[in-house]
């Protein structure tokens, strides 16, 4: 790696315009580029004014090395994090193609279990590390990213593997004011935050209610929710943590009310959804592994009619 280090965030909604902004933030003008890839109304306003991230009453505006829809202008990168939706990953994928090197390290930042592992198979002789986020944030407007939660935190790396290039990122992130932790046991993490959202998407648009609204009218099925992917997850040889149905409803509670899930979000808009990654996963691999699994059965019956 030369001095000059090339970031790319590829994809700037809630998360990466969050994490990717505090990063173009911090990184202005030194030998750090960071550059975002965006497209449509979102990439034009923040070409022409920068990308203005919000969090409580504080906001900032930050300005990227790059914002651009064509990889191409931004050349070879030595990291790339993808913050797209699941279901755009084959085309973000082959968009990045000409950012990625032998010396790339791809992180991705998707919701759901399978993101890393499909990258991996895209991209054989590339580095893929796996990551998961705890974060609140959208899509305020064109150009505008608001962070409304409690919580920002991102973890990743490699199971069972130490890199220089991830200690690397990990400083990256950190300098740059980013709640960063890389660690060796990453699937035990993504697997708790799997059980946490997956529960939480589909009983947020199954029941079409935010978190407060949920906990007070349906909270005795989002506890079944909980419990039957937490079975997927043993049966998978997941270590859990025998408190996750505590800490999942604490972290639920931790939320203001009028929270909701990105998939109940895209649901209500009547857009594209994570549906097969957050809900269908789980039953499809019940169904391989014999489980029963009924409460997410149901609920992804009813979501797939919608």
């Amino acid at each position: 790696m030369t001095d000059q280090t090339k970031i790319v965030i590829a994809g700037i909604g809630g998360v990466g315009g969050y994490f990717g902004g505090l990063l173009a933030k911090k990184y202005a003008n030194s030998a750090i580029q960071v550059s975002f890839i965006a497209r449509g109304q979102h990439l034009e306003q923040i070409r022409e004014r920068g990308l203005t991230v919000i969090k409580g009453e504080e906001s900032f505006i930050a300005q990227p090395y790059l914002a651009t829809d064509k990889a191409n202008e931004i050349g070879l990168a030595d990291y790339v994090l993808i913050c797209t939706k699941n279901y755009d990953l084959d085309t973000i994928i082959a968009q990045l193609k000409p950012c990625i090197g032998p010396q790339t390290l791809i992180l991705p930042l998707l919701n759901g279990i399978e993101g890393a592992e499909k990258i991996r198979t895209l991209l054989p002789q590339t580095t893929v590390a796996s990551g998961c986020v705890y974060i609140v944030s959208a899509i305020k407007e064109p150009g505008v990213v608001e962070n409304i939660g409690h919580q920002q935190k991102l973890f990743f790396g490699i199971e069972q593997v130490t890199d220089e290039r991830l200690t690397k990122l990990e400083h990256l992130l950190q300098e740059a004011g980013i709640e960063a932790t890389l660690t060796t046991t990453i699937s035990k993490i993504i697997w708790q935050k799997f059980i946490f959202l997956s529960s939480l998407a589909t009983a947020t648009s199954y029941f079409d209610q935010p978190v407060g609204q949920l906990l007070q009218t349906n909270r005795e099925t989002l506890a079944q929710l909980i419990t039957e992917v937490t079975t997927l997850a043993k049966a998978k040889g997941i270590a859990v943590d025998a408190a996750i149905m505590d800490k999942s409803m604490a972290h639920y509670e931790s939320l203001p009310d009028t929270a909701t899930s990105s998939m109940h979000r895209d649901f209500m808009a009547n857009k594209q959804t994570e549906l097969e990654s957050l809900t269908g996963y789980v039953v499809k691999q019940g169904q391989l592994l014999g489980l029963d699994l009924p409460t997410f059965e149901k609920a992804f019956a009813g979501l797939s009619s919608k």
